[in-house]
């Protein structure tokens, strides 16, 4: 592995360990603070705005990336913010007729969901330009949420769930306009190059749904697999075991700041790429490196002791919490791992596999949680997580090693 990709991958995970220090420690406060029920809720609004942000993907995320290599960014920029407005609309209005957004909050999730959507936009175009730098500082901004939060808890005192969203704004606000800052000179500049002018814009734009569509239905299933389980938990048992879910659920996933953090870098430097056996041999290392990092972290989180969590860190409310960390334990290990996998099929333009694995694992959840959630309440949504994201991981696997013909040995080497 090169010397400046190592140099990106560092950096890029450094600073989403130093973010998720950051979002570690404002659990904490939330947790003190809007005790369970109001984590469970503020748990609910945020998945919510999620599943908005996965819908305006289609033209905001991945594909960006893509695209970016074939044509002018400008042609690439002006779809997606038009397709965030729609998608947000769509997506919250759906939601809002199924009964699922919480109550008073729906314009919330809209202005949210509108927000993290061009912060994503903003970040993948960096990503695709290598400004690693501007990437990583637009997230470390999103980061300052912690300190937002203390602010308006105490000093402003604003002691609820409002005041926690009027953190998220004001942090993604200024995310927002720090990236847009790094972009200005991609505006400025002209472009030379007439190999980047598309010959029709009508037919570019097509060809970025139809990829955007596959890649978007990719993320909306991997999202709801991830996290469907709180509204099956809200209907069941209300927003205090939410709450439970939700605490388990982020501690247990900032392991996955190494695997976003690295799967960022594989996902560049394959897309960048048309060599067939570099893309294979990028992605074997990527996954090594990842596995083994991830692996090791969750141990060591493993062996956190209850106590910890209910006399120190949160409160006696949250008795359980690490049941429910032991039950998603495996499951963050294979998801952070098929990130690679899932990072791999997209760069190469196969999105379809990254789609099928992403609706396997929600069927698959749907199917285990039907029966484990009733039973064991939220260590089964847990279970249901783990169990789902293993099949995606299992399904990736084997389709990656019959496509590239990749040997089982060439995975259990120790070289990274």
């Amino acid at each position: 592995m090169i010397p400046s990709t190592i140099k990106k991958i560092i950096s890029t995970v450094g600073v989403r360990y130093l973010v998720a220090a950051f979002n570690l420690a404002l659990i904490f406060v939330n947790a003190k603070i809007l005790g369970v029920s109001g984590m469970g809720l503020a748990g609910v609004i945020y998945a919510s705005a999620n599943i908005a942000v996965i819908v305006n993907s289609i033209l905001g995320g991945s594909t960006i990336v893509y695209f970016m290599n074939r044509v002018d960014f400008r042609y690439v920029f002006w779809p997606a913010y038009l397709w965030a407005l729609i998608g947000s609309t769509i997506s919250c209005g759906t939601m809002k007729v199924i009964g699922v957004l919480p109550a008073g909050y729906e314009i919330d999730v809209y202005v949210l969901s509108l927000l993290l959507s061009f912060v994503t936009i903003h970040a993948r175009i960096l990503l695709g330009k290598d400004q690693i730098r501007g990437f990583n500082f637009t997230f470390l901004i999103q980061g300052l949420l912690f300190f937002s939060i203390l602010y308006i808890y105490y000093i402003a005192d604003i002691r609820n769930v409002r005041g926690y969203l009027w953190g998220m704004y004001a942090t993604n606000g200024l995310a927002w306009l720090v990236s847009l800052g790094f972009m200005l000179p991609f505006f400025l500049c002209q472009q030379k190059e007439k190999s980047l002018i598309p010959d029709s814009i009508s037919k570019l734009w097509k060809e970025m749904f139809v990829y955007g569509l596959w890649s978007s239905a990719d993320n909306l299933a991997e999202g709801l697999t991830a996290r469907l389980n709180y509204f099956l938990v809200q209907r069941l048992s209300g927003y205090g075991q939410v709450g439970l879910l939700d605490a388990g659920t982020k501690i247990s996933e900032s392991v996955w700041h190494i695997s976003r953090g690295v799967s960022f870098i594989s996902y560049s430097q394959v897309a960048k790429t048309f060599d067939v056996e570099e893309q294979r041999q990028m992605t074997i290392r990527f996954l090594r490196l990842t596995f083994s990092a991830i692996t090791i972290v969750m141990g060591i989180i493993l062996l956190i002791p209850e106590w910890v969590y209910t006399d120190y860190l949160f409160s006696a409310e949250f008795v359980g919490i690490r049941k429910v960390i032991r039950g998603l334990a495996i499951g963050i290990i294979a998801l952070g791992s098929n990130s690679i996998f899932s990072h791999y099929f997209i760069g190469t333009g196969k999105v379809r596999y990254s789609t099928f694995c992403s609706c396997i694992g929600l069927l698959v959840l749907l199917f285990s949680g039907y029966f484990l959630i009733p039973a064991y309440g939220v260590f089964g949504a847990a279970l249901s997580t783990s169990i789902a994201f293993s099949a995606m991981l299992t399904f990736s696997f084997i389709v990656f090693k019959k496509q590239t013909g990749t040997k089982m040995r060439e995975f259990l080497r120790l070289r990274i």
